[in-house]
């Protein structure tokens, strides 16, 4: 059974068409990276499949309607890591980290001990720990991004859905984060995660899907996906495709021209 399973699933926003007939399976224990140009439809794609914004079509987490889920049991299911969520209250980032343990608390239930053991480790898994008692209107850009990061593995939830994850971040807490992922996949997690870096899809995702004009455009393998016709047609760049040492290496030469 499919972790995530969308069949003809259509979005519009104000009127306006974001997406649609949109048609993927996401099986258990698997890494599915969306790729796209600005626009495509990736971040409204992400939040339907969270249950964030209204969809027709049908969209199933484990074999059931997202209808179906109440809001603690999707939460408990399904963590989303957004783009960007604005920082208005003078939380400390444990506090922060830990509000990723409330959707398996009873309503008003303290955090107990292993909630903090909890937190206190996914602050380890991105560079954060000592920065438990720090207020997150102090924190960097790339701080608050982490500290999110590290919310949503505190909420230890079978699905994950990234937006972007490493935007903000350097290279090497990019890198760190996106392998730290990987081992969750290979432990049996699904991921679903939003790229711009080609490359970095390429290296970590187990399958593709590139977005275009709000449906399809391509889905399979990375090397499947990935090819110099499918680059220059959606992103509009020139390039060659390397895969001699088993990885995919991009070689952008030149933007084109229309």
């Amino acid at each position: 059974m499919p972790a995530v399973s969308l069949s003809n699933v259509a979005v519009s926003l104000s009127g306006k068409s974001i997406l649609e007939g949109i048609n993927l399976e996401v099986p258990a224990g698997t890494w599915l990276g969306l790729l796209g140009p600005n626009g495509a439809g990736k971040t409204t794609l992400i939040r339907a499949m969270s249950g964030l914004i209204p969809s027709t079509g049908s969209i199933e987490l484990n074999g059931k309607p997202i209808q179906a889920w109440s809001d603690r049991e999707r939460a408990r299911q399904v963590t989303l890591v957004a783009q960007s969520v604005p920082m208005y209250f003078d939380f400390s980032v444990l506090d922060l980290v830990l509000l990723g343990r409330a959707p398996h608390k009873n309503w008003l239930a303290p955090y107990h001990d292993a909630d903090r053991d909890i937190a206190l480790k996914a602050l380890a898994q991105v560079d954060l720990s000592g920065f438990e008692e720090r207020s997150v209107l102090t924190l960097s850009g790339g701080e608050v991004r982490r500290a999110l990061l590290a919310q949503a593995l505190a909420q230890d939830t079978p699905i994950l859905f990234l937006d972007e994850p490493t935007s903000h971040l350097d290279v090497h807490h990019q890198f760190e984060f996106v392998r730290h992922v990987r081992s969750l996949v290979d432990a049996g997690r699904t991921v679903v995660g939003v790229f711009h870096d080609l490359e970095l899809a390429a290296r970590f995702s187990d399958r593709i899907a590139v977005l275009a004009d709000g449906t399809v455009a391509a889905h399979g393998t990375p090397a499947e996906v990935l090819t110099p016709s499918l680059i220059a047609r959606v992103f509009r760049m020139q390039a060659s495709v390397d895969r001699q040492d088993g990885r995919l290496h991009i070689d952008y030469s030149a933007a084109v021209r229309n």
